[in-house]
């Protein structure tokens, strides 16, 4: 099995770092994604986070993991927002304020299929089964109509557009789609 994805294409203003086991001795600052997780420790993907602010102490993300299957993305990602990180532990996407980390949001995606930056759109991208949810600067930017029956294929990105496919269960084929990154629509 192959490592976290780390992509830091967005700036940031934090330092991360994923921990391949929980520290026996945890920081003062401790929190667990999402809140009310059962039997969180197992499998959790533990990130160490730096807030750039001088005097904000680091802490300890505990992020419960979705799903164990290899499809299931898991590793860190920047956000169009510096102060945001993105941990994804098997396809359960959080989003966290690195300057408050008892705020956070869950991507309602079960799983998170792909996650794509897209730096010149300002946008991070997740990918679920039937649809595509845009995160921007100032959070959710979009997300697509339904694409897919069973499974989305981002194919490219160029001038605003993104092009992919998804499966219909009614022609059992894979369907072409494209939409406007503004936006999200069908274009």
């Amino acid at each position: 099995m192959s490592g976290p994805n780390i992509d830091l294409r967005f700036a940031h203003t934090w330092q991360a770092e994923v921990l391949s086991s929980r520290p026996m001795i945890l920081p003062a600052r401790h929190f667990v994604y999402p809140r009310d997780a059962e039997e969180v420790e197992r499998g959790a993907l533990e990130v160490l986070v730096k807030p750039a602010a001088g005097d904000a102490q680091p802490f300890l993300a505990t992020c419960a993991l979705g799903f164990r299957d290899p499809a299931a993305p898991t590793g860190l990602w920047s956000a169009p927002k510096p102060e945001e990180v993105c941990a994804v532990a098997g396809g359960y996407a959080y989003l966290i304020d690195t300057a408050a980390p008892e705020r956070f949001t869950m991507i309602p995606y079960r799983p998170v299929l792909a996650v794509r930056a897209v730096v010149e759109a300002n946008l991070l991208l997740f990918v679920g089964h039937r649809s595509i949810l845009a995160w921007g600067h100032a959070g959710q930017a979009w997300e697509s109509e339904k694409l897919s029956d069973e499974g989305v294929t981002i194919t490219s990105i160029e001038s605003g557009v993104l092009r992919g496919t998804g499966w219909s269960m009614r022609t059992d084929k894979e369907t072409a789609f494209a939409l406007d990154l503004r936006s999200g629509k069908r274009v």
